[in-house]
């Protein structure tokens, strides 16, 4: 155990925030996305946090992981298919929670599904958790620390 770091973030994830470079980006995945075959399309990590639910993923990762504060869109989610506009119930936890943590707070946008599963394939890293809630999936841009 170490002090001040979440106990969701395992060694394996830790490991993979700190390589992560300014501009990566990685998925907090819910219980439905396909996280194994995104990550194995472009090689990258697939970490399994079956037992977290996405919100308390994005707040231990927020909580030592910057935000790219570069470009307008850091923070990304999946668009409700046939209803673009909607915002899913998680979608707006983990807005609150980006707006509470983050150190260069953000508005999520969205991507249409395909355009989101695209991206999530260009991803450093995908995190599988338990997240039940539809349409839990986010993508983050790491920024820097100033």
């Amino acid at each position: 155990m170490l002090r001040n770091i979440d106990p969701v973030l395992s060694p394996e994830l830790l490991k993979i925030l700190r390589a992560m470079g300014h501009g990566d980006e990685i998925v907090i995945a819910d219980a439905n996305f396909p996280a194994e075959s995104t990550a194995r399309a472009s090689g990258a990590a697939c970490v399994r946090a079956d037992g977290s639910d996405a919100s308390e993923m994005l707040r231990a990762i927020l909580s030592v992981l910057p935000l790219d504060n570069f470009v307008p869109d850091p923070a990304l989610s999946m668009q409700v298919v046939g209803n673009p506009d909607e915002v899913p119930a998680a979608v707006a936890d983990y807005q609150t929670i980006i707006n509470d943590v983050a150190d260069h707070p953000a508005q999520i946008q969205s991507l249409e599904r395909f355009a989101f599963y695209d991206r999530a394939a260009q991803a450093y890293a995908v995190v599988q958790t338990g997240e039940r809630r539809l349409y839990g999936n986010i993508i983050l841009k790491k920024g820097v620390i100033g």
